[in-house]
């Protein structure tokens, strides 16, 4: 035990330090050369998300955020890079990648920080027992079935690095199939008014869960690729010491805020740039420990003070937020999806696999907890069709997974086409077995007029 804490304490020291090459550099950038790139960057990212996000609500009825998902990839390799790759090279270079990085975690965590403030404590509460059935299902079964599919996977060449051990392989396949989109997730439910519902609260709970359990699984797999088990001891113990501090005494030592901002009827920029701060701190902590800066900034808006403290916030920083921030978080992942590397019919065979049993094992499994935990059969199906979504999260892990050496570019595709899909069709699937009876009873009422607004 002290020899483990002792890898962790150096694996926490050496967050600050460098972790080897950044990019595989060819040119040599000034300050200048950077800047120049980054606002010609949000300009062109601005403008395609915008306009395939529009296409995909008129043509697809898909939410805003499915089309800037759908434009990441398009600006990537896959077409923009196909057609026209010298432009596309020019508009994004290798070398500046680093700098859009940041720009999209950023973005992806301060909105994370938002739906943390949205998330409604009391109805968590009252579905503490479904989220904790739906998250424990969502995580199980995945897991059980990468237990059977992955040896065989492991048998195709090029699908896992040479020498991988079966558990190593088995533990990441896992964690990819549990892996919910989070982010995603919360941006569907906030454009389908649902942010305020016990079915939203749960969904983004249990897949609050399932994404941290998926984290703490890939720093053990990590730590069998020579990072040490130090990385998971620091993952997985910081993720529940600072988890149980937030919220046995995070709130109640933010609550000074609130009152501060009721007190005198509006919050001050002063007191803008103190709740930046914290989010910035808490971000820094989940980012540092390996888990992911995105549940640190859900956790401080969970924690933040109701009220007007949290109307004046969001009032503040969501527009940024939404329009300018996280459209980068889209695009950096887009740009390392290449969608050419499934090319013969029996990897094609290989990946409708992976997506067959990957929807089974949420949806599926997802769906059968929320009715045994007393949910109806209408929110359970509404709850089983976002959790199967795997969106942008599901990059994340498996560029990681790439970078690592744990996967081959084909099954990276594979698992890149598997996240389309499950996130595509997250939204006509959640109309088709919740959404329409629910407006039609009036539930989502107000879903037109906030599509309307955005």
């Amino acid at each position: 035990m002290g020899e483990l804490l002792g890898q962790a304490w150096q694996a926490l020291g050496g967050v600050l330090g460098a972790h080897g090459p950044a990019v595989n550099a060819v040119k040599s950038y000034t300050p200048g050369d950077f800047s120049v790139h980054f606002f010609l960057q949000l300009a062109v990212i601005i403008l395609a998300c915008r306009v395939v996000g529009w296409l995909g609500q008129k043509l697809l009825r898909q939410p805003q955020v499915v089309g800037e998902m759908i434009a990441g990839v398009v600006l990537g390799p896959s077409l923009f890079g196909l057609l026209l790759p010298d432009l596309q090279l020019a508009i994004f270079p290798k070398e500046t990648r680093n700098v859009l990085y940041v720009g999209a975690q950023l973005g992806v965590g301060l909105y994370m920080f938002i739906v943390g403030l949205t998330l409604q404590l009391d109805h968590f509460k009252s579905k503490a027992r479904s989220a904790a059935m739906v998250s424990a299902a969502g995580i199980a079964a995945p897991f059980l079935l990468a237990v059977l599919i992955t040896p065989f996977l492991l048998t195709v060449p090029g699908l896992f690095a040479p020498g991988i051990d079966r558990a190593s392989a088995t533990l990441f396949m896992g964690a990819c199939i549990a892996l919910t989109a989070f982010p995603m997730l919360a941006r569907i439910i906030n454009e389908r008014g649902l942010a305020n519902s016990a079915l939203g609260t749960l969904s983004l709970t249990a897949g609050a869960f399932d994404d941290a359990a998926s984290w703490c699984v890939l720093a053990i797999v990590l730590a069998t690729f020579g990072a040490g088990a130090g990385v998971a001891v620091l993952a997985i113990g910081g993720a529940l010491i600072y988890t149980g501090f937030m919220l046995l005494l995070g709130r109640r030592l933010l609550a000074p805020l609130g009152r501060i901002v009721e007190a005198r009827g509006e919050m001050t920029s002063g007191m803008l740039a103190v709740a930046l701060l914290l989010f910035c701190l808490s971000a820094f902590v989940m980012d540092a420990i390996g888990i992911h800066a995105i549940f640190g900034g859900f956790l401080m808006g969970v924690c933040m003070p109701r009220g007007l403290f949290v109307a004046e916030l969001k009032r503040k920083v969501e527009p940024l937020a939404v329009v300018l921030l996280l459209p980068m978080f889209f695009t950096y992942s887009g740009l390392n999806t290449r969608m050419d590397m499934v090319a013969s019919g029996s990897l094609l065979l290989i990946a409708l696999g992976i997506l067959v049993v990957s929807i089974l094992a949420k949806f599926g499994a997802c769906y059968a907890a929320a009715r045994l935990s007393g949910e109806d059969n209408s929110t359970a199906l509404g709850i089983g069709a976002l959790m199967n979504s795997r969106g942008l999260m599901e990059l994340i892990i498996i560029n990681i997974g790439l970078q690592k050496g744990i996967i081959g570019p084909t099954l990276f595709a594979m698992l890149v086409l598997m996240a389309i899909v499950t996130t595509v069709m997250a939204t006509p699937l959640f109309e088709a077995v919740y959404g329409r009876a629910a407006r039609a009873r009036g539930d989502l009422a107000a879903v037109d007029e906030d599509l309307a607004t955005v």
